[in-house]
């Protein structure tokens, strides 16, 4: 295990909105390395950027043309090199994205693919064998290329999947296994492009769509004995380089792939969905964060203990506030409900990944037209607000060259307005970072113990070591039958004690300094 990792924490970076520096509308490299001592004094020490390569962005760079080459709307490959530099001469660490399970339709991988003639380049994605042969249970583009076949794809239309084998074999010709040699080519030029970035100087990968590699495979077997390989290379090869993966099912992308780290994601009815983004048959919130709902904890503690404890020393859970695919916090929670959902994601065990704007309560902007295949997800992909300025900071050009509209609300929150302001989402922000780098039991892979997690009951209490850590989502003040000898050494709002009892006051959070051993009383 990297022996960073257990103490980072993570900004997300969006590139084309975080920081324009030429202004030409698009935030770039350079631009992000002028705000890194902003990321620094946030309390995030490493940054997960978002894909940086070569792209005609029909899925915002998540179609890639070329890995080994910067997008020039972001700038040059020597920019990024300048960027790792200065991220790690400043005791940082840098993941690129990676994007392993697919790329885009005018990748020269794929151009020489889809040649009639046989090359060497005609199995690394998935044909058929004729234009006539595309069963239903496959998503496959037809009859667009002169090759004699169809081509499956991963997600749009213009990300062609590549060729990684099939775990059952439904048609034999045409679909490879696994172990075939063409199969493994692929896997060898995944590699081939992670030590081209790793000389170079990033610490590693958060890798899209991990679990996408092989087809038909239910049980994922295959696709996590590749990733273990990969795993063996950086072993061997670079062993503080770190694999982050988009799974959200620990057991499997730790414990059988070998990932360092993987996501919670927001999936429909999982632990961390019912957090922040569940609704119920009505279509009303029932989050534990809302503060109008009676939201259940015990969806996310039954599931999230029971990971804990299978990847316990093999890996870390990481939470997200958010990411470019998921809506904003501030869509389904107000201003204070999103302080404490940071609060409680960054006082948990694991590597948490906070998302640009998620600090200052960006909100997730409605109604505005896709953008390069954001979609629904547009909205939660503006462009950082930084200050009152033009464009809220970001850029210098004008209005309708800006790559996303910034919000447009006379509240829109800003770093600016927030720097200077202790009751501000960023102050909170900074200081509860601050606790957190502080006190090594309160890291990655510290200790953890649920307290006091009832359904439809508030508060939440968790022990992490020495610290007792206490939110109340609620809209009323909350009592739990437990009192503590310590002292706050962080609040949101206020927390007392009386009759031998917790009382919270409406929306809070509190982290106690135990003096000794928690003493419980009821």
């Amino acid at each position: 295990m990297p022996d960073w990792l257990k103490k980072a924490v993570f900004y997300e970076v969006y590139p084309q909105s975080f920081y324009d520096s030429n202004g030409d509308g698009i935030g770039d490299i350079n631009g992000i390395a002028q705000k890194l001592d902003y990321i620094c004094d946030l309390g995030c020490n490493a940054i997960w950027l978002n894909p940086c390569f070569d792209s005609p962005f029909m899925d915002g760079g998540y179609d890639v043309r070329d890995y080994k080459k910067v997008a020039p709307r972001y700038g040059t490959n020597e920019d990024l090199v300048r960027l790792m530099d200065k991220v790690h001469q400043k005791g940082m660490h840098i993941l690129l994205d990676l994007v392993p399970g697919h790329t885009s339709d005018q990748n020269e991988w794929f151009l020489k693919s889809k040649e009639p003639e046989s090359n060497e380049y005609s199995s690394r994605y998935i044909w058929t064998d004729s234009v006539w042969e595309a069963p239903s249970a496959y998503r496959l583009m037809c009859g667009i290329t002169d090759r004699d076949g169809n081509y499956l794809v991963n997600y749009f239309s213009s990300q062609p999947a590549l060729n990684y084998g099939f775990a059952q074999i439904t048609h034999p010709q045409w679909q490879l296994p696994c172990d075939h040699p063409e199969c493994l080519k692929t896997v060898e030029a995944i590699k081939d492009v992670m030590r081209f970035w790793l000389e170079k100087g990033c610490d590693g990968f958060r890798v899209d769509m991990a679990d996408s590699l092989v087809k038909n495979e239910d049980d994922k077997k295959q696709t996590a004995k590749i990733w273990r390989g990969i795993r063996q290379m950086l072993d061997k090869e670079y062993p503080q380089a770190v694999l982050v993966s988009e799974w959200s099912h620990p057991q499997r992308a730790i414990n059988n792939a070998g990932f360092h780290a993987d996501f919670y994601l927001d999936h429909k009815g999982n632990g961390y969905h019912s957090l922040f983004r569940s609704t119920d048959a009505q279509g009303n919130n029932d989050s534990f964060f809302c503060k109008d709902a009676a939201g259940d904890i015990t969806r996310f503690t039954r599931e999230y203990e029971k990971n804990l404890l299978e990847t316990k020393d093999q890996g870390y859970i990481s939470f997200i506030t958010g990411n470019h695919d998921t809506p904003r916090l501030r869509r389904t929670l107000d201003k204070r409900a999103a302080e404490l959902a940071c609060c409680t994601i960054f006082t948990l065990p694991g590597v948490p990944f906070l998302y640009y704007g998620d600090e200052i309560g960006m909100r997730y902007i409605e109604g505005l037209q896709s953008k390069e295949g954001g979609f629904s997800r547009t909205g939660s992909r503006t462009p950082m607000q930084w200050s009152r300025g033009k464009n809220l900071g970001f850029s210098q050009a004008d209005e309708k060259e800006i790559y996303l509209p910034v919000d447009s609300s006379e509240d829109a929150p800003t770093v600016e307005d927030q720097m200077c302001d202790e009751q501000s989402m960023l102050h909170t922000v900074r200081q509860v970072l601050k606790l957190r780098n502080e006190y090594e039991q309160l890291q990655a892979d510290g200790p953890y113990e649920t307290i006091y997690a009832e359904k439809n009951k508030y508060p939440f209490i968790y022990k992490r070591g020495s610290f007792i850590f206490a939110v109340n989502p609620s809209g009323e003040e909350q009592r739990a039958p437990f009192a503590f000898d310590g002292q706050v050494v962080f609040s949101v709002g206020n927390c007392r004690f009386a009759q031998q009892s917790m009382i919270m006051e409406p929306q809070s959070f509190c982290a106690y300094k135990l003096k000794d051993e928690m003493e419980r009383r009821k």
